[in-house]
């Protein structure tokens, strides 16, 4: 088995990779089955919630309606059309009368409809109401809650709880409030019927098997009609929360607050537009038994999710084992590694692609020596030939000086000129090497303007600065000094006869870097063309010296060495060499 699983290819196993991945995945649909049914059955809690609402509602309205019909039966009575009539003709003195006959309607009402706690007629000649209720006779009916709606069109309006002002004792009721109805035309008539709160409210929750203190009955502008047992009444004062029941006569919606889900139904009674009958449930009350269902759903996707990923990272670990060894040695070759070889014992074609890898890498540091042995050769080529081409006319003048003070017995001189000639062709030869010491570089470039003392007598003066002693036997280019005085010399003093000066300083930058700094009066020249042309490669012979200089630099250095220029005519014109005290 183990044999057999080693000469699959990667195809096949990640194809038996991906049919364990598909079972998992058969198994999340059934959860995502589960979860439509959850959806479904929430929805479900929620009608049957509504449908529970809207019984409550009809109750309460078919409440309302009875006691406004009670009203009605009773303004249609006798006894109350003798008291319109004696109102119509301002009889007065019928008062007692009309209070008398009117006790057994009154009481006929209440009879009829129990909930109610009492009824108070106003009229011009005074207040009629049952007897057996104890009229508060401090308070004038116009001075009551009852008198910002005697000037409304409608015939029959229903007001929100309050205490009752018009009789002793201070019941909380819910008040009707009508205009007579009878055959002559009276006006400023009105009946007030009181509704014991306690009543209505048992009408609301009497057919609620459970959660009855999570209704309340509430106004449209989010005013508390009827004060119930609900803890959610604070709901109301929430904008959010009345805006869905401003549209539509009835229905359901979710809610949130404190992170906390609610399901809110509404119905709008019918008698009176402005009052909503509204249900609040916690969602996790409602749905208890789903949510037990829920949990342990997820509870066991949570264990799927965790075993997946551990199966998932073994297989994947296991099945691309060989892909990321061939990874790893890839990110060792980026870092010139190139003796890192891939090995594995499976016969596919990641095993393939590594084998080819290897070969590659062979070709690579076979062509890589190759490289590096035409690159040294050519260097050495490039750096020899640069050094060949330094100006011929030096020796041809120096030559010229040595025969003419010759032919005039200046035999001193010609004896120092020929022994400085020999140590500058000894000292620039340097047994055919291409590095040489600070020391030696300073012998040859004092060797070099001691001939050009004699051969420009009293054209310049030189100093040669080194700022510690320990710097002679740092290693460093040959020949990088001689070109830029002969530069000085050349082009610097080409208009001047007498007191030009050049200064040579040499001093460390600090532990890692050398500097090497020419200065001379000469006329000058414009610094910044002349750094442009050195640093081309193909250009014209003009300032052929510092180019001389910059390339061997690069050539041995590479970019870590550099040639700054600065000139004022006349005054200072600088070239100062950077270079690292350890070269490659």
């Amino acid at each position: 088995m183990k044999h057999w699983f080693y000469r699959l290819s990667l195809r096949r196993r990640l194809w038996i990779a991906f049919l364990l991945l598909t079972l998992i995945s058969i198994a999340l649909t059934g959860l995502m089955s589960y979860w439509i049914a959850y959806s479904s059955t929430e929805k479900e809690a929620f009608l049957s919630s509504q449908n529970t609402l809207n019984k409550s509602a009809r109750v309460l309205d078919e409440k309302l309606r009875h006691t406004i019909v009670a009203t009605s039966s009773m303004m249609l009575s006798d006894e109350f059309k003798q008291a319109m009539n004696d109102v119509y003709d301002h009889r007065t003195s019928a008062y007692y009368r009309q209070l008398s006959s009117l006790q057994i309607p009154l009481a006929q009402m209440k009879l009829s409809e129990p909930s109610i706690q009492s009824i108070l007629i106003y009229t011009p000649m005074g207040d009629l109401f049952a007897t057996n209720d104890l009229r508060n006779s401090q308070v004038p009916f116009k001075s009551t809650i009852f008198s910002k709606y005697l000037e409304s069109t409608d015939r029959a309006l229903w007001i929100e709880g309050h205490e009752d002002p018009l009789f002793l004792g201070n019941k909380r009721v819910i008040s009707l409030l009508m205009k007579s109805i009878s055959e002559v035309n009276v006006q400023d008539v009105f009946i007030v019927v009181n509704l014991k709160e306690d009543a209505i409210r048992k009408a609301i929750t009497d057919d609620l098997l459970d959660h009855s203190d999570n209704y309340f009955l509430v106004s449209r502008s989010g005013g508390k009609v009827l004060p119930m047992a609900s803890t959610m009444e604070t709901f109301q004062n929430d904008p959010e929360f009345m805006k869905p029941m401003q549209e539509q006569e009835r229905g359901f919606f979710k809610y949130s607050k404190g992170n906390e889900p609610y399901l809110v139904n509404y119905a709008r009674l019918t008698l009176t537009q402005d009052w909503l009958l509204v249900s609040v449930q916690k969602q996790s009350d409602l749905l208890y038994q789903v949510n037990r269902i829920k949990i342990a759903t997820l509870f066991i996707m949570a264990c799927c999710a965790v075993l997946a990923l551990l199966l998932s990272n073994l297989m994947s670990c296991f099945l691309l084992k060989p892909l990321h060894k061939l990874q790893g040695l890839m990110k060792k070759v980026e870092h010139n590694q190139l003796d890192v070889r891939f090995e594995s014992k499976y016969e596919d074609e990641v095993t393939q692609v590594g084998l080819k890898f290897n070969r590659m890498l062979e070709q690579i540091s076979k062509l890589i020596d190759d490289v590096k042995d035409a690159e040294n050769e050519k260097r050495k080529m490039e750096i020899k030939a640069l050094q060949a081409q330094i100006d011929p006319h030096f020796l041809y003048n120096t030559l010229n000086t040595i025969v003419w003070k010759s032919e005039t017995a200046q035999n001193k001189d010609v004896t120092d000129m020929i022994v400085s000639l020999s140590l500058l062709f000894q000292l620039g030869l340097n047994g055919g090497n291409e590095m040489t010491t600070l020391a030696k570089e300073i012998d040859h470039v004092r060797q070099y303007l001691s001939l050009q003392q004699k051969c420009y007598e009293g054209l310049f003066d030189y100093n040669i600065v080194l700022e510690d002693d320990s710097l002679l036997d740092i290693p460093i280019l040959k020949i990088i000094l001689q070109p830029l005085v002969e530069n000085s010399i050349l082009h610097g003093f080409q208009e001047m006869d007498v007191d030009g000066q050049i200064m040579i300083t040499i001093r460390r930058l600090d532990s890692n870097w050398l500097e090497l700094r020419v200065e001379d009066n000469g006329s000058g020249m414009d610094a910044r063309q002349v750094d442009e042309d050195m640093r081309q490669e193909q250009t014209v012979k003009k300032g052929y010296a510092l180019r001389n200089v910059f390339g061997r630099l690069r050539l041995q250095y590479d970019s870590r060495a550099d040639i700054e220029l600065s000139s004022i005519p006349y005054h200072s014109t600088v070239i100062t060499l950077t270079i690292p005290l350890e070269s490659e």
